[in-house]
Order: C-alpha cells, then sequence, then structure tokens
C-alpha cells in the first residue's frame, strides 16, 4: 500500500542513481499521498478478478501504474539479538506504453527502494533509500530466473520459481543478505479473489498476495558488526493504478505471525476524520493453510497509546486487536518507537510485538498521519 510529486518524478527521471540516509528530506511527501490521484488512463486499473499465474505474476506489470515487493522479517541471531528488517522494491510507471528504441537511457518506468532494519535490543532503526530509472540495466524485473533489481539491491529467485530466494541489500552504515524458503507458507490471495478494493470506485483497488510465513536464514551488518540470524519473513506482493479515494486519508496494516502457527494481517482504511471505512479487512491464515476472511464485522481495532516524532506527528504504536469468534485478543505493541522512514516518502513501519491470548511477533505500516 504505497504517486509522488512532480518535483520527486523530475528527480528520478535526472539521476541515474540515487541512495540517502535516514535524515529528512523537504522533498518527502506521504506514502498514502503515493496511492491517491487520478492514474494516466492509459494504465490499466484493477477493476475485476484476474486468473494469476505464477511464476509470470512474480514479475513486473509494467500496464499498471504502480507496484511492489515487499518483505518485512524479524530475526534472531545465533547469540539471542533481536532484530526486525524490511527490503520494499516499488515500480512506478511514469508513462503508459514502452519507450521509443532510439536511447538506452529512455525509460517510462522508475523503481525506488527501501531498505530498514531495526535493532530491537539496541532501539535502533537504520533505514536507506535508492532510486534509478528502469534503464540502461540500471533496474528492473526478469523471469528467467525471477529477478528484480535496483543497483546492487535484488530479489533473486530461480529459473522455475521464486524459491529458494535471495536478498541482498546494504546501506553505508548496514546490509542485509537473506536466504529465504517457502516452508509450508501458502500462497493466499488478498481480497476477492485477488481484488483488493480499498475504496468505493471501480478501480480504487489492488491485485495483492502473500507469503506469510517463510523460513528467513542469513546475515545482517551492522558497521562492522555481523550477525548470523534466522527466522521469518512475510512477502506481500501488489500492484495497482489508483488505491485511495479523495476521502480517504491512509491506512493501518498489520502482519503478524503468531505462536501458535497462525498468521494474522488485517489493514484498516481511515477517512480524514480517522474513522475505519467499511473496505478495512483482512485474512487469518491457519497452520495448515485454510485461510479465513476480516471485516469490520468480526475484528476490533482500537489504538491505545501514540507516539510523536519531531514533526509532531503522533502515530499510535501500540493497539488492541480482537477477534471474538476466533478467540483472538491481542495487545500489538512497537518493539520500540521510533521507527519511522524519512524519505522522499514519509510513513512508520517497524517490528512489533504481540501479547495477549497469543504471543508473537509482526510488523505494523501506519500511513496517512499528519501534525
Amino acid at each position: 500500500m504505497r504517486l509522488l510529486s512532480l518535483f520527486v518524478l523530475f528527480l528520478l527521471l535526472s539521476a541515474c542513481e540515487s541512495q540517502t540516509g535516514s535524515q529528512t528530506s523537504d522533498t518527502s511527501v506521504r506514502v498514502d499521498q503515493r496511492m491517491g490521484g487520478s492514474p494516466d488512463p492509459g494504465f490499466k486499473r484493477a477493476t475485476a478478478p484476474r486468473a494469476f499465474e505464477f511464476p509470470r505474476d512474480h514479475g513486473a506489470h509494467p500496464e499498471f501504474a504502480t507496484e511492489w515487493w515487499y518483505f518485512t522479517g524479524n530475526l534472531q541471531s545465533s547469540q539471542g539479538q533481536a532484530f526486525g528488517y524490511q527490503f520494499t522494491l516499488f515500480r512506478v510507471g511514469l508513462k503508459p506504453g514502452a519507450p521509443e528504441p532510439d536511447s538506452q537511457w529512455r525509460a517510462h518506468q522508475v523503481y525506488m527502494g527501501h531498505l530498514a532494519l531495526s535493532d530491537i535490543d539496541g532501539a535502533e532503526h537504520l533505514s536507506a533509500e535508492r532510486f534509478s530509472r528502469a534503464a540502461a540495466g540500471l533496474a528492473g524485473a526478469s523471469l528467467q530466473p525471477v529477478r528484480i533489481w535496483l543497483g546492487p539491491w535484488h530479489i533473486q529467485g530461480t529459473q522455475q520459481d521464486l524459491f529458494p530466494l535471495k536478498l541482498r541489500a546494504a546501506a553505508e552504515e548496514f546490509s542485509i543478505d537473506m536466504t529465504i524458503e517457502r516452508g509450508g507458507s501458502p500462497l493466499v490471495l488478498q481480497g476477492e479473489q485477488g481484488l483488493s478494493q480499498k475504496g468505493a470506485e471501480p478501480g480504487n483497488a489492488s491485485y495483492y498476495y502473500s507469503m506469510t510465513r517463510l523460513p528467513t536464514r542469513g546475515k545482517v551488518q551492522i558497521n562492522d558488526r555481523s550477525f548470523d540470524v534466522e527466522g521469518y519473513s512475510w512477502f506481500d506482493r501488489e500492484w495497482s493504478s489508483s488505491a485511495l479515494s479523495k476521502d480517504q486519508a491512509g491506512w493501518d496494516w498489520f502482519a503478524l505471525q503468531l505462536n501458535d502457527g497462525r498468521d494474522l494481517m488485517f489493514y484498516q482504511m481511515r477517512d480524514k476524520q480517522g474513522k475505519a471505512q467499511p473496505y478495512s479487512r483482512g485474512v487469518l491464515v491457519a497452520p495448515e493453510g485454510r485461510v479465513y476472511e476480516l471485516s469490520l464485522d468480526n475484528t476490533q481495532l482500537k489504538a491505545l497509546r501514540t507516539w510523536e516524532n519531531a514533526d509532531g506527528v503522533e502515530y499510535p504504536v501500540q493497539w488492541s486487536l480482537v477477534i471474538p469468534g476466533y478467540g483472538i485478543d491481542l495487545v500489538v505493541e512497537a518493539a520500540f518507537e521510533d521507527q519511522e522512514m524519512r524519505h522522499t516518502v514519509h510513513y512508520w513501519e517497524g517490528a512489533v510485538r504481540v501479547t495477549g491470548s497469543h504471543e508473537g511477533r509482526g510488523y505494523l505500516e501506519l500511513s496517512g498521519y499528519v501534525p
């Protein structure tokens, strides 16, 4: 769930590659702003369920305006240190169709990447951003093998499928190098057979699937410290051309792995008064792979505590999440408060702890919050 301002688009087009640290940029926009606005009519919109085809749909869909490959996970080192990570590659379509073949530098697509590592024991959140035009081999997506790359940052699959999957990305202060297996994690089509409606207007939707509990092992590095880690990752895939309506402010998205083997995804769409909208929904995935639909009819979500950043934005970092029909009564709380992504796009995304009727780990994303 993530269109850039004209200035940022100009910046993307004029730069071959760029990478920033975690400092705030004056050109930043909120993550929800990427999902609003009227798409170029030449782009397709998600208006009806479709037949998914794999590994084809692990690759790019340039006929749509926006898409992303989203990985989050909670990991533990062999010495017991806890880490959370986020690695996302975004594709943004600037213009429908293929560019004129008169120059290898022409591109109608740009890629943006976000990388973050949360040192939970040290309460330190490191993040980086990279972007590039999809030209001259700088960024892109291929199928044989499945590969999505942005400079040296990449998601690498195999000739036949996505798994085993390699994630590699490095910033100035930190890096990740992961191998991800599918394990027993099912591929879950979100919404109506993979059509995830986010607003009332036809086409304010995305095609959306998830893999919710993927065994993960590898290394994370912070400056000169290296850690062998293992744990579980969560993989979300979405593509669309427009998702948010004018009356929508943003969303709160939960991806939780519970200690009884169940996985829970729920997103709450909010209007500009902060009220949850009926397009809020999710899934509860049983250990054997059966999927149960969640909505505001059977799910109760309430913010319990907020954290205020230096700009006066208050993010709700502790929540009550109750699903009475499935015996779930949870408190979801940030592993530590300052896990805000302060780059071209602003949002809070970080590792969370789960307590209450069940224990667990997960990730929380908060968008559309203003001072």
